[in-house]
């Protein structure tokens, strides 16, 4: 048996050899498919890879309240395509904020209300600038750090914290907007803090803070603004406490809210998963459109064989002449088919993550790494060879040898 793998591997190479430049462009093929499939899979990776990291950075004692529809999962799917803000029907409220940072074993608890607001300062306007509703406890929820000045605080409740990007937008400063006034929802509010540049856009609170004005949830709210809390960050008061916790905060929860318990509560690794699972859906929807190209490459494959196999009727002819069977010739060409598909999802492999290096200079998505990437890669490479090379095989173990033998190119 080792015999006959070693010549099928020795003619399937002689074979590839001969042909190069039609042998190259088959796995080129096949490369490009993989590669688009690493490079998503690889950016999908990082992405979560990374909100996972900003959970573990702030320590294991965290958790968090979303909103979250019970539906099955194809309808979740829709929702989280279709919805411009999945947020926009969220059922938590600043009171439930209030009354889960008196519950026992809560250190501090944070709202996330998240909204679109015109911003004015000087001679300059924002019409849809990030405002973000919250209290002084974030900071010591999430450990912002902050460039210059202070968080919020209950002194002065029309006090703002800005970030890097949206201070540098409003006030024509990345570095010296502390002291500095704007306004919003016609009142004025004061800059007492400015935010650090974050070194990843991408968060577990889905709030991109670089380009955020924060301000006092409950000042917000009594100057008329409705924005909604998409989210609450909880922060406990040991990691022990975290499972009960997290029960006290449901059982709390589903009391005050009977008829309406569309809500979550997460903690440790269910944290890094973003809300609705949007990046789950994109990775899927983005995998489904690169598996195009990998069709394209199978039917490549198949045309190759297709053609080897007619150069070659009269030494198939030969070879069941002397007594090879008809599934020695199938495993000879299927083992060209394999060669061919291994060899371009190998190319597609150290493409797909070379463009993902690439990415990586100019966005903070560092490419991600995983053995399961490996083995879909191997297994998908297998599987096209397989699969797109069946045909030409099978076409070839049915040729007749007498009729072969007549056949002459």
């Amino acid at each position: 048996m080792a015999l006959l793998v070693r010549t099928h591997y020795a003619l399937a190479k002689e074979s590839i050899r001969r042909n190069r430049t039609r042998s190259f462009l088959t796995c080129l093929g096949i490369g490009i498919g993989v590669a688009s499939i690493i490079l998503i899979l690889s950016l999908m990776g990082s992405i979560n890879n990374m909100i996972t990291l900003q959970v573990k950075a702030m320590g294991a004692d965290l958790v968090v309240v979303r909103p979250a529809k019970h539906t099955d999962a194809v309808e979740s799917v829709v929702d989280g395509l279709t919805s411009a803000n999945q947020y926009l029907t969220s059922n938590l409220t600043l009171e439930d904020a209030r009354a889960i940072a008196g519950l026992s074993n809560v250190e501090a608890s944070a709202p996330i209300a998240a909204g679109v607001a015109t911003l004015s300062a000087e001679d300059r306007t924002i019409s849809s600038a990030s405002v973000i509703g919250t209290s002084m406890d974030l900071n010591r929820v999430q450990n912002l750090q902050l460039l210059n000045g202070t968080f919020l605080s209950q002194k002065v409740q029309n006090a703002a914290v800005v970030g890097k990007t949206l201070s540098l937008e409003l006030f024509g400063t990345a570095d010296e907007a502390v002291g500095k006034t704007f306004t919003l929802m016609d009142q004025k509010f004061i800059v007492v803090g400015m935010l650090e540049e974050m070194e990843d856009p991408i968060n577990f609170s889905n709030v991109d803070f670089d380009s955020s004005m924060l301000v006092d949830a409950e000042y917000l709210a009594k100057i008329g603004g409705t924005f909604q809390v998409q989210q609450i960050n909880v922060k406990a008061a040991n990691t022990g406490v975290l499972a009960s916790l997290s029960d006290e905060m449901k059982d709390f929860l589903k009391a005050e809210k009977v008829g309406d318990e569309n809500f979550e509560v997460l903690y440790g690794d269910a944290i890094s998963h973003p809300a609705g699972g949007l990046f789950t859906i994109v990775s899927g929807m983005l995998t489904v459109v690169a598996s195009v190209s990998l069709i394209v490459g199978g039917i490549g494959v198949m045309n190759i064989l297709l053609v080897s196999v007619a150069e070659r009727t009269r030494e198939i002819g030969i070879r069941k002449a002397v007594g090879a069977s008809s599934f020695n010739i199938l495993l000879q060409f299927m083992f060209e088919a394999l060669i061919l598909s291994l060899a371009g999802g190998m190319l597609g492999f150290i493409l797909g993550y070379a463009f993902a290096f690439l990415v990586s200079v100019f966005t903070p998505f560092a490419p991600y790494i995983d053995w399961g990437i490996v083995i879909v890669t191997l297994s998908t490479s297998v599987a096209i060879g397989v699969v797109f090379g069946m045909y030409p095989a099978v076409k070839a173990a049915r040729k007749n040898p007498i009729e072969s033998l007549r056949y002459y190119r």
